[in-house]
């Protein structure tokens, strides 16, 4: 199966309805597969970091060994990326064209005001080729955090931890509520996009899906966090450092907003919309249902974080993975898309994991 944006060795002439089956993910980084580098959370500095890193060749990193080619531009396709894991669905294809990043302008198409991005056509141009050869069953799309300035809105709240010793809660709400208007019918233009690209391409409007998703939460509220407010352990040792108030409101207000916000434009707009926001509870960074990996604490996928945490200093990697959903997030990710997809067509739905149990314990439940 094809991973990773790994398009070149298409089929010739294909239609929609004789071209090899296909799912196919557009967006930003919390479905390229940022972060998919990483096994869980480690404060070893050295070698594998406890078999966290795997991008560890046995004498140096090779971030390639993930990410791919786009390791070199940074849209960080890993190969555990949402599509990538979203196994057992019996298409012949899993076509990753999302990129770290991206904002709705970059899946536009370029005829619309789309925009290039990492030495990249946008995404709906890419996805003209594909849909020209193969038959696209599926397209699942998570995009408008860019937008919405989700890396800033982390940046700020992390200094107010560190630096100012002050809440960002209250500021930050304002800035979000100024713009999400503007990106959610943004987020609806891109529904369009896709819509566009698939009639041109010859698709019928029952012959394929459009999956919308929402984003889940990296960190826990206050209260499930193993580290005090006190002292620098959510910095130097968990790799959160929030106040619990911001940590509140990240989980139980912006969240939830987006969420319910992205819920409304797949109503408007007759796609399906699958909600992540719970898809990390208990497995976040610093959640106290969940541990570091240590040497004597294993990488595991019911034990080990499933959030890539802070690294500022980038000690163990580019600063951009942090906050995302790391290799078992992915993969948690992509059973709730293989999930989805086998679930009738049409239905609104939520994806959580199972307390205690692996990626293969992710559930759907209808939304009503």
């Amino acid at each position: 199966m094809l991973g990773a944006g790994l398009v070149a060795a298409e089929p010739a002439a294909a239609s929609p309805s004789s071209g090899p089956t296909a799912i196919v993910s557009l967006g930003d980084s919390y479905i390229s597969g940022e972060a998919g580098r990483w096994r869980g959370n480690s404060l070893n500095n050295s070698g594998s970091r406890d078999g966290t890193d795997r991008a560890w060749t046995g004498r140096t990193y090779d971030p390639a060994l993930v990410y791919g080619a786009t390791a070199a531009n940074g849209c960080h396709r890993s190969d555990s990326a949402e599509v990538s894991s979203a196994t057992g669905t019996g298409v012949q294809a899993l076509v990753n064209l999302a990129c770290s990043g991206a904002t709705t302008a970059n899946v536009f198409r370029s005829a619309s005001g789309g925009q290039s991005y990492k030495g990249e056509i946008p995404q709906a141009d890419r996805l003209a080729s594909v849909a020209a050869s193969y038959d696209v069953k599926a397209i699942a799309l998570s995009v408008g955090g860019n937008d919405l300035g989700f890396a800033a809105i982390i940046e700020k709240c992390a200094k107010d931890y560190i630096v100012w010793y002050s809440y960002c809660y209250d500021d930050q709400q304002p800035v979000v509520d100024a713009k999400i208007n503007n990106v959610m019918n943004d987020v609806g233009k891109s529904v369009d996009e896709v819509r566009a690209v698939m009639s041109a391409a010859g698709y019928s409007a029952g012959s394929y899906r459009i999956i919308l998703q929402s984003y889940p939460s990296p960190i826990p509220r206050g209260s499930e966090n193993r580290y005090g407010e006190s002292g620098w352990s959510r910095v130097n040792t968990g790799g959160c450092p929030f106040w619990n108030k911001d940590s509140d409101w990240a989980r139980d207000s912006l969240v939830p907003q987006l969420a319910t916000r992205l819920r409304q434009v797949a109503t408007a707009k007759g796609v399906e919309f699958l909600d992540l926001r719970d898809m990390l509870q208990g497995r976040e960074v610093c959640a106290t249902a969940s541990k570091l990996v240590s040497s004597t604490q294993p990488t595991s996928a019911t034990t080990s974080e499933w959030a890539r945490w802070i690294d500022s200093t980038e000690t163990q990697g580019p600063v951009q993975e942090s906050m995302h959903p790391n290799h078992y997030g992915q993969l948690g990710q992509g059973r709730c898309l293989a999930l989805a997809y086998a679930a009738a067509p049409g239905g609104h739905r939520t994806c959580r994991n199972t307390p205690g149990a692996g990626t293969a314990g992710m559930y759907l439940t209808a939304l009503p």
